[in-house]
């Protein structure tokens, strides 16, 4: 048992690192090549920090684990906005003012209504996967598109989670290590979640644990851990704007390009506690999101400290039920 702690662990720790150097490599490489940095940080460096949870969904799905890949991405979306975002306030309170970032809470609440959808029948086709997985590309595109067209109009960005996102992209390299380091970012996020998914299997099945229970548990928070350190780097340089943007558009990657993973690559019958319990909290957070971030200042959300310590509390009390459960 402490042998399959310790690799859970430590493919945990790999599995983030090696994320951080695909996203450093592919930033990079793509830089070589002309690529505006606007395009990069709102494509490769915005999938990167999902990266991590895309990679545990596809390898559990392949292994036959498909409520792992539900828990993954599930359990994720409520850590980002109920942990990680509730310790990004405490550190710092927050103030946004990004357009895109109003554009997208109702899109994500939206997104939350569908995850619950597709879930609640305890069975998750092939179709459905394929619809969410289309809705991704979809997404992208449109983002793309709207921050083009805004360039072009104004000559420049004047949206401050776009403009932050640009700042942060890695600095450009020569083209032998961008590619190195891309190379060693697959071939470990392979690796590492291929010994994440057994070992959180084998530690689940030894405590009776569920593996819906264990993706929206360990593997969520492990998985979660660059969304944490991104955020909290974000408000420290006063990044505000990304620090949000980080978990919005993360909860939004997890919807549509970590969930269809079960159903593209594992369609068929799940957890029933997805769908009953699972779904219906997601929903229910992300309402809170949406709640808390109004504020009487005209133009900006404000996530004070007060309504960061409520995300915590709601975080704590959701945990306590998963293994009160079981």
């Amino acid at each position: 048992m402490l042998e399959h702690v310790f690799i859970l662990l430590v493919a945990l720790m790999v599995l983030v690192w090696s994320a951080d150097k695909f996203v450093y490599g592919a930033s990079s490489l793509a830089r070589n090549f002309g690529i505006s940095p606007m395009i990069i940080g709102l494509t490769i460096v915005a999938m990167g920090s999902s990266a991590p949870e895309m990679m545990v969904a596809a390898t559990a799905s392949l292994q036959g684990n498909p409520d792992t890949a539900i828990g993954n991405a599930i359990g994720s979306n409520i850590t980002n906005i109920a942990l990680v975002l509730g310790i990004t306030a405490l550190v710092k309170p927050l103030q946004v003012s990004s357009s895109t970032i109003k554009q997208e809470l109702p899109l994500i609440l939206l997104l939350t209504l569908v995850a619950y959808w597709v879930l609640k029948d305890n069975t998750f086709t092939f179709d459905e996967g394929l619809v969410l997985i289309v809705g991704f590309f979809i997404f992208i595109s449109s983002l793309l598109i709207r921050a083009l067209l805004q360039r072009k109009n104004n000559n420049k960005i004047d949206d401050p989670m776009i403009s932050e996102a640009e700042q942060d992209i890695p600095e450009k390299t020569n083209a032998r290590s961008a590619i190195f380091w891309l190379v060693v970012g697959i071939i470990l996020l392979v690796g590492s979640a291929h010994y994440l998914v057994d070992s959180a299997s084998f530690i689940a099945r030894s405590f009776g644990i569920s593996d819906l229970v264990i993706g929206l548990t360990v593997i969520a928070v492990g998985t979660s851990l660059p969304e944490l350190a991104a955020s909290v780097a974000s408000v420290i340089k006063k990044e505000d704007d990304l620090a949000l943007g980080n978990i919005i558009g993360s909860n939004i990657f997890n919807i549509l390009a970590v969930l269809p993973f079960a159903g593209l690559l594992a369609p068929g019958s799940i957890d029933p506690e997805a769908g009953l319990r699972d779904a219906p909290v997601m929903i229910a957070i992300t309402l809170l999101l949406f709640a808390l971030c109004f504020s009487r200042q005209k133009g900006f959300f404000r996530i004070t400290r007060l309504k960061g310590a409520l995300l915590l509390v709601c975080y704590i009390a959701y945990q306590g039920l998963l293994f009160t459960q079981h």
